[in-house]
């Protein structure tokens, strides 16, 4: 006959190492790995306007060299609403992530009671204290793998600042640029119209004199009333890139309109962009790691439905103490006690549950699709601003080779009109064609700033400064137990 002592060494040495496989417990579902595309060996259209050598995306703004431009992105920054939504994302991310992570502790949760009660004639206090404690435990990893995506969402978030940021910087520098063109060109404008004002009241003082027809009088007011007439346009386009320039620095719209009012030169690039290579991309595009933390979100949430097929085993105990005086509820109290597993198995459930799984997986397909699509949008991106930046900086070389011969050929017509050697034919052509030279080449010289904003987002290039996530937009007061008084809204 074995004895107790060998009955309970035996019972223990099974025991044991069975609650340590219940603790330890196992995984179900695919382990997250992150997926190996095959991505070009360098971009198709570097050349020396876009060498390939490590992009330099630090503050990229501030190589545009405009003091106003950087102060305005700094504003965005503090001050972006887009960028208040993307933090209060990040601390809804974080804080639902410590909420998932809880349910792998053990919870536990007090309660009392007192009574006042008759029994046998006799009246008599009962006071009652105790401690109810339970734990899942996590024997196939579906509360682990919740964890895991949850981390992964917030991973998400942060990224989804960031692009917010990367997005944010582009507008304003994009929008600065365009206010900074727009004022160029109406400042054009006007200085055009003024000179075929003073061509028309030339030929006036011809016609007066018998040397021109009316005709020409006629043309050359007209002319310069179609200048003049673009001014209304080009004022309108201008305010409105203010206006959102204001917006995106969380301000009303007119609160920018003295401050940018005077004016300012069109920013222009001096150095080359060197682009990296485009397996780079991977690293640099917020909105590509966003894409890749969602799919690996989506991967984890497989484990979760897989182990909802799986049994459920739960350890619950409680501890309770009764006594007629609160005083001997810790001593002269009975004490009563109860612990012990609990086993929930899936039997039937009519498909449910495999077919959850199939949902969660039939997700991570769609998320892993998305993935390779943010891939192959980044390279596109950058393809594109590599082509666009270098053809429009040869573009504008001839537009400036173009605005040049114009003008002179502009002031060579004048010079023989006034002089009676040429038709006012001839000066009519000739200052029409270089007021459309030379705004053509003040659009070249914005598009050009914007081509190399639009590279640099492209590149992933955004703000690489601290921001804070972590403080909330509403600051909640008196929020503790209180007497409910009536609304007032």
């Amino acid at each position: 006959m074995v004895n107790s002592s060998t009955s309970l060494r035996r019972a223990a040495g099974i025991f044991i190492p069975l609650l340590g496989l219940l603790l330890s417990g196992c995984a179900v579902g695919p382990d997250y790995l992150v997926p190996r595309l095959a991505l070009p060996a360098s971009w198709s259209s570097s050349g020396a306007e876009t060498p390939v050598r490590p992009a330099e995306l630090a503050r990229w703004w501030e190589r545009l060299g405009d003091q106003e431009l950087n102060a305005l992105v700094e504003e965005a920054v503090a001050g972006n609403l887009d960028v208040a939504s993307a933090k209060a994302a990040v601390r809804e991310a974080r804080a639902s992530e410590r909420q998932t992570r809880a349910s792998l502790l053990p919870s536990v949760d007090g309660s009392s009671s007192a009574s006042r009660q008759k029994s046998q004639g006799e009246v008599g206090n009962q006071f009652k204290g105790g401690f109810d404690a339970s734990w899942e435990l996590d024997l196939f990893g579906g509360n682990a793998r919740s964890a895991e995506a949850a981390r992964y969402a917030t991973q998400a978030a942060d990224e989804e600042l960031r692009a917010t940021l990367l997005t944010l910087v582009g507008d304003v520098a994009s929008n600065y640029v365009a206010a900074r063109g727009y004022q160029a060109r109406m400042a054009l404008a006007r200085q055009t119209a003024t000179s075929q004002r003073e061509t028309a009241e030339l030929t006036r003082k011809k016609f007066e004199a018998g040397s021109a027809s009316a005709v020409d009088v006629s043309n050359a007011e007209g002319q310069a009333a179609s200048t003049e007439a673009n001014l209304p346009d080009l004022t309108t386009a201008y305010a409105e890139a203010v206006h959102r320039l204001a917006v995106l620095t969380g301000r009303a719209p007119a609160e920018l309109d003295a401050r940018l009012n005077k004016r300012g030169p069109i920013p222009r690039p001096r150095k080359p962009v060197p682009t990296g290579l485009p397996a780079d991309l991977l690293v640099n595009r917020p909105d590509v790691r966003e894409a890749e933390r969602q799919y690996a979100q989506a991967t984890a949430k497989i484990g979760v439905a897989a182990a909802n097929r799986y049994p459920s085993v739960s350890l619950s105990g409680a501890l309770d103490t009764t006594a007629s005086k609160v005083g001997d509820l810790g001593k002269s109290s009975s004490i009563s006690w109860s612990f012990g597993p609990s086993l929930s198995v899936p039997i039937f459930n009519g498909g449910e549950l495999a077919a959850a799984q199939e949902v969660a997986e039939a997700s991570r397909d769609q998320y892993f699709v998305a993935y390779k699509a943010a891939v192959l949008g980044a390279l596109e991106d950058v393809e594109n601003a590599i082509v666009a930046y270098r053809q429009e900086r040869v573009k504008n070389t001839k537009l400036a080779a173009s605005a040049q011969s114009y003008r002179r050929a502009a002031e060579l017509a004048r010079s023989l009109y006034e002089s009676g050697s040429s038709s006012f034919l001839d000066v009519l052509d000739a200052e029409r064609s270089l007021y459309s030279a030379e705004d053509s080449l003040l659009t070249s010289t914005v598009a050009i700033a914007d081509n190399y904003i639009t590279l640099n987002k492209a590149l992933g290039g955004g703000w690489d400064g601290i921001v804070d996530a972590s403080k909330p937009e509403v600051v909640d007061t008196n929020t503790g137990p209180r007497l409910r008084t009536a609304s007032t809204n």
